[in-house]
């Protein structure tokens, strides 16, 4: 008979996480200590620490690595990239979040439950945000242009994004959606509907911009008139 496949043994690090998590829960976060953290995964004080430099670390542990595939995720579609291929770099870095918070499941709301009691936690939680923010503002603000004039837009736009993703984080933190990731998508059509990252929005370079106004009961060829110049300019 085949052998049965053995599941992998949890490491120092996964059985750190569990008990750290276990234990804020059962005695609060500010009660528990290092040496009752470590205790409980079985290893020393010493593990704890090549692990994890403090017990906040152990509840934020992948803020790093998921800013890099972000990072990289947009730098796949440096300037000058076109608006499309833009907004979808754009899209694909923020479910990127999203779906890292999804495979984490009951560990992402153990956390969600944390940082709305927490005080510390609930900042460092926002500074976690901020980076996420600045990010997409420098590679919108590049894509742009970076020129003093769209610096403006590009915060505009990050904030944006930032704050759909958000919504509907917590709307599934909080067991108010079955569907994240088709109100990701909803949520995302929202921002570039919204914001002017649309099919119609222009990059940095372009000709400037034309403000039509007809007046309200103007007839189709009215409108058309109207149009007719911007076309032959297009």
């Amino acid at each position: 008979m085949p052998d049965t496949p053995r599941t992998p043994r949890p490491t120092a690090r996964e059985r750190l996480t569990l008990a750290a998590f276990e234990l804020f829960e059962e005695r609060g976060f500010e009660a528990t200590t290092v040496d009752d953290v470590a205790e409980r995964a079985g290893v020393g004080r010493t593990t704890f620490f090549r692990s994890f430099r403090s017990k906040e670390d152990v509840i934020f542990p992948e803020h790093d690595g998921l800013l890099g595939q972000i990072r990289d995720r947009l730098a796949a579609a440096s300037p000058p990239a076109d608006l499309a291929t833009a907004r979808t770099a754009v899209v694909e870095a923020a479910r990127l979040v999203l779906r890292h918070y999804l495979t984490e499941g009951d560990l992402a709301r153990a956390r969600y439950r944390l940082t709305t009691t927490v005080p510390a936690l609930r900042a460092r939680e926002i500074a976690g945000q901020q980076a996420y923010q600045r990010l997409f503002g420098a590679y919108l603000h590049a894509w742009l242009g970076s020129g003093p004039e769209t610096a403006l837009r590009a915060e505009l736009l990050a904030a944006a994004v930032v704050t759909a993703h958000n919504h509907v984080l917590r709307a599934w933190l909080r067991d108010q959606t079955t569907d994240p990731e088709a109100d990701f998508e909803t949520a995302m059509g929202e921002v570039v509907a919204l914001v002017g990252l649309a099919s119609g929005a222009r990059a940095a370079g372009d000709g400037p911009a034309a403000i039509v106004v007809v007046r309200t009961g103007a007839s189709d060829a009215e409108i058309a008139a109207a149009l007719a110049p911007l076309a032959e300019q297009s």
